[in-house]
């Protein structure tokens, strides 16, 4: 059975079910934590961050976060990592302000159309809004399908224009 996890949001004050905590590299989505109870992301940067240097075998040089993982403790990880993020700016400018204000956007524009863009599409278009599993292992398992399913599709679409571009050439 489901525990009501108190959320926030306007719309809807309690959910039930697992809440998920999410990264994505260059397009995939990979599941970072998945809990029953209500955690604050903004605490999993780190983590996310090691999770994704330990899946790619390379050290992350650009994050993009909501707002809610710009805290003191993440900003000093990420800077003393040289780690570029979209976070807001806090205290004085630096002198390569402009260049931080260019890449700080072109982070926020890409987060926003494809992180946020597949958090939707996992919802709407692989029924993940309408899990209705009796059990936690079977809700786990349909989180699981979905966004493997959306991440299977994904690269057969590299793939498809990968051969497209090929046979163009």
């Amino acid at each position: 059975m489901s525990v009501p996890i108190v959320r926030g949001k306007e719309v809807k004050q309690v959910e039930f079910g697992a809440k998920v905590n999410k990264i994505q590299i260059d397009g995939i989505n990979f599941i970072e934590h998945l809990e029953y109870r209500a955690f604050n992301e903004g605490t999993r940067l780190i983590n996310s961050v090691h999770f994704a240097q330990w899946l790619t075998k390379t050290k992350i040089k650009i994050v993009g976060a909501d707002a809610i993982y710009a805290t003191n403790k993440n900003r000093t990880f990420t800077s003393s990592n040289q780690i570029h993020t979209d976070f807001v700016r806090k205290g004085k400018a630096g002198k390569h302000e402009e260049q931080r204000k260019i890449l700080a956007s072109a982070i926020k524009k890409e987060r926003a159309t494809r992180l946020e863009g597949s958090f939707g599409n996992e919802k709407e278009h692989y029924n993940l809004r309408k899990i209705k599993a009796r059990t936690k292992k079977s809700e786990i398992l349909w989180i699981f399908f979905g966004i493997h399913t959306a991440n299977a599709l994904e690269i057969g679409r590299r793939i498809y224009i990968a051969q497209s571009e090929n046979l163009a050439a």
